[in-house]
């Protein structure tokens, strides 16, 4: 047996993040582990039973490992711990800067303000719209032991789905480090202690609904239980995920509040991280909640997500009759209800002084990203959907170098139709008007299951049937998506990319059936790409250059396969960096291959918005960078602080580099 004592450096202690980092090493050896903390011990493979440890920074954790890989399990644990489980060596506890301070507990200011705590920064004036959660009805008949365990199973699968759309929503927002919420709700649905109680509460006779309804309730109670407050507040993560399984096993939807057709405050006794992650902000001016803390996931999206909250402000806000006029102020933690003509003014000053910033911003981020040696360089967004796209224009981008459109094809029991594809893509390029819209292929794969496809669990779904691959190998999905996005462009400026190329034999099989589709409908040729996120295709960029219009370079998956790093991977995330000299010297191979056959290459992984990465890429000759649209305008005034030629430095002071370490701190060969 192996036994380690370890110190917890992180500065919120095992939270919700480095928790599933930890429990995520420890699934991967075959040894028993258990960990433990104070007098109480579990499962150091159940996150769950993890968070209910309540370890704060600087407390000792002790774990014991027993089983034939012990020693190399003791030694990855170890070094996990010790380097901060994913957020970094951490000695001292950091301000919570994120997470505004509360307000003193005093006596409300007027009669008609409620005081609660600052959840989300911002000043929100509207009316009132309470959203309430109907209650579930949960049946007892048990249908067999088999059967149940089918229905459980079923409703598992459909939920990973609706969190992997869920995240890449939240992506697409560009809250990359909030979008690892759901990450944490897909372990959930994997906890091992959870489901084993589940399971053994439906073999025992009680119908899954049931059983899974009790087995979250007393996972959560275990929670909002702890003294940490941080970690408490992860009971309604519990509860969330709780609820999204449960309306799947008893066949009830998913709860999509009837919002009025003008912009509301929404108040309620508390939101969920899926609730919150789904508001519409042209709908939404942000919200009160009765319960919950700006600790909560709940509140770290609405900060993410630029909503202004404030949260814990008691059951008085549920008897706010609808319609009633408020200030809501997320910093300092108030709503003020049916306010007067003083009051209002104050606000809408306050309002209208972050509006002149965000217009400022706004204006300079429609002029162009020239450096001050007079090199343009052309900045796009990226989109996954009809919300997303009618905010490009606004943003400053110069089109969309990047329509992911898996949004069409995912949290459904049958794949769109040609008609339905069409009118999505005729109402994107609309909204876009005369800037170009590259719209990707379907990118799926084992790792994004569809119900409709019957696709073959994988042994590793990043290296099997994905991309072109899949979509060649179901030509029918292939055929309709290239037929809808070719009567689409009769009108609109649309490009069509192929993604995870890897060889000619794959570029040529999806043009051929482009150029037979495009003679069919008799409709002109479009520009035609590709992207370059697969190692081969970049040390064949040569090649490539011949036979399309344009790369663009997908820097996320290139890492991942150039690095051998799994990128979701939470012991890995960190090390996948697209900075590495290897990455890097890619995609100069890439940029000069493509300029040589006189084609344009683009970048479209979140490198493109690292502030780090910007200099390199454009010295690299990366003629645009395609990002996602709240990082527009910082990335654009970048640009203009550069000179190409400084750019140029540094891109070949990079190339020469050892590490990503030592590109991101300048330790630059000239």
């Amino acid at each position: 047996m192996q036994q380690l004592e370890l110190v917890i450096h992180n500065a919120t202690g095992l939270h919700a993040r480095p928790a599933r980092m930890f429990v995520d090493i420890a699934k991967r050896y075959q040894s028993s582990i258990q960990i433990q903390h104070g007098q109480k011990r579990v499962n150091a493979k159940s996150l769950i039973a993890v968070l209910t440890l309540g370890v704060a920074h600087g407390q000792h954790i002790c774990i014991d490992i027993s089983g034939e890989d012990e020693v190399v399990a003791a030694a990855a644990l170890s070094a996990a711990v010790n380097e901060g489980l994913g957020e970094g060596p951490q000695h001292a506890p950091a301000a919570p800067a994120p997470a505004p301070a509360a307000p003193p507990a005093a006596a409300p200011s007027s009669a008609n303000q409620l005081r609660g705590v600052a959840g989300a920064p911002g000043i929100a004036i509207g009316p009132v719209f309470r959203i309430e959660r109907a209650s579930l009805a949960v049946g007892e008949v048990f249908g067999g032991v088999e059967q149940e365990c089918d229905k459980l199973n079923a409703a598992l699968a459909s939920a990973r789905q609706q969190l992997f759309a869920l995240r890449e929503q939240v992506l697409l927002r560009g809250a990359a480090e909030e979008a690892a919420i759901f990450d944490v709700h897909s372990e959930i649905l994997a906890d091992a202690d959870l489901l084993a109680a589940v399971r053994g509460a439906i073999a025992d006779g009680v119908a899954c609904a049931a059983a899974w309804q009790s087995a979250i309730a007393a996972q959560a109670k275990g929670l909002e239980a702890l003294s940490n407050a941080v970690l408490a507040a992860r009971a309604a993560d519990l509860r969330d995920v709780g609820d999204r399984v449960l309306r799947l096993l008893i066949g009830a939807d998913q709860p999509v509040p009837q919002l009025p057709d003008h912009p509301v405050i929404v108040v309620a006794y508390d939101l969920s991280p899926s609730e919150t992650a789904s508001l519409d902000p042209s709908r939404v001016l942000g919200f009160c909640t009765a319960v919950g803390g700006p600790n909560a996931h709940t509140a770290i999206l609405a900060r993410a997500l630029g909503l202004p909250a404030v949260v814990s402000a008691g059951p008085a806000v549920l008897d706010v009759p609808i319609g009633t006029p408020v200030i809501l102020d997320g910093g300092a933690g108030t709503l003020q209800l049916g306010p007067g003509e003083a009051d209002l003014a104050t606000a809408r000053a306050a309002q209208r002084e972050q509006q002149a910033r965000r217009a400022a911003a706004a204006a300079a981020a429609q002029s162009a990203a020239i450096t001050t040696d007079g090199h343009r360089v052309e900045v796009a967004a990226n989109i996954g959907g009809i919300d997303e796209a009618r905010q490009v224009r606004q943003s400053g981008a110069e089109g969309v170098g990047l329509l992911r459109t898996e949004f069409l094809f995912l949290d459904r029991s049958s794949a769109p139709t040609e008609e339905e594809q069409l009118s999505i893509y005729q109402q994107i390029g609309q909204e876009l008007g005369d800037l170009p819209v590259i719209i990707r292929t379907l990118d799926i794969g084992g790792d994004k299951p569809l119900p409709y496809l019957a696709l073959p669990a994988e042994q590793n779904p990043f290296l099997g049937e994905r991309g072109i691959r899949l979509c060649l190998a179901h030509p029918d999905l292939l055929r309709q998506q290239l037929r809808a996005i070719l009567r689409a462009s009769a009108s609109h400026r649309l490009r069509i990319m192929f993604p995870m190329i890897a060889d000619m034999a794959e570029l040529r099989a999806a043009r051929a059936l482009l150029d037979e589709l495009r003679l069919e409908l008799h409709v002109p040729p479009v520009e035609v790409g590709i992207m370059v996120e697969v190692p081969s295709a970049a040390l064949m960029a040569d090649l490539f250059a011949q036979d399309v219009d344009f790369f663009s370079i997908g820097t996320n998956d290139l890492t991942q396969y150039t690095l051998a790093m799994d990128r979701t991977h939470p012991n890995l995330a960190t090390k996948a960096d697209g900075l590495h000299p290897a990455v890097l010297r890619l995609i100069a191979r890439t940029a000069d291959a493509a300029h040589a056959a006189g084609k344009w290459v683009g970048v479209c992984g979140e490198l493109a918005a690292d502030p780090a990465a910007v200099p390199i890429l454009v010295g690299l000759g990366v003629d645009e960078l395609s990002i996602s649209v709240p990082a527009i305008p910082s990335v654009k005034a970048q640009i203009r602080t550069l000179s190409l030629a400084e750019c140029q430095e540094r891109a070949r002071g990079a190339l020469v580099c050892a590490t990503a370490k030592q590109v991101r701190e300048g330790e630059i060969q000239r």
